[in-house]
């Protein structure tokens, strides 16, 4: 195997990880928000339930990527040094994004499920504001579409 092959998986293994990772963190604090809210108002479980789930998308961004750029580098016998190092700044790319922002995603998560669980009706508010750091995960995630055009 090639340098420019070893680069490629580096960072395609960083994305999956890294995103996953996040992604994990994610639904765990926004979890643990939810079982101290429901102590206060049982009903608010289906709403919660959605907003704890949200931080799992960069966890798929990462999956989905790596699936991308796995199935035309299968099939390569050669690539050169520049796709590789693009390949692999493109996972570095997604699996950073997605880990931090999967992690920030689910901090505003919390908060709304907190501030549920105090009898606040604020679900809708916090789905808006929790977008924001998704839009993040959902540009690096099209940064690998725009490496596939390089191969």
């Amino acid at each position: 195997m090639t340098l420019p092959f070893i680069l490629a998986y580096v960072g395609m293994a960083a994305m999956l990880a890294l995103s996953g990772t996040g992604s994990a963190i994610g639904v765990t604090m926004a979890g643990n928000a939810t079982l101290g809210a429901l102590r206060k108002n049982p009903d608010i479980f289906g709403s919660c339930m959605i907003l704890c789930a949200l931080p799992s998308t960069q966890g798929l961004y990462g999956f989905a990527g790596f699936f991308l750029l796995l199935t035309p580098l299968g099939s390569m016998d050669v690539l050169s040094l520049g796709q590789g190092l693009a390949v692999c700044a493109a996972g570095l790319a997604l699996g950073f994004v997605g880990l931090f922002s999967a992690i920030q995603q689910a901090s505003l998560c919390a908060n709304g499920v907190v501030e549920m669980g105090n009898g606040n009706p604020v679900m809708g508010k916090t789905m808006i504001l929790a977008a924001f750091p998704e839009l993040y995960a959902i540009l690096a995630f099209a940064s690998t579409f725009l490496v596939l055009g390089l191969l």
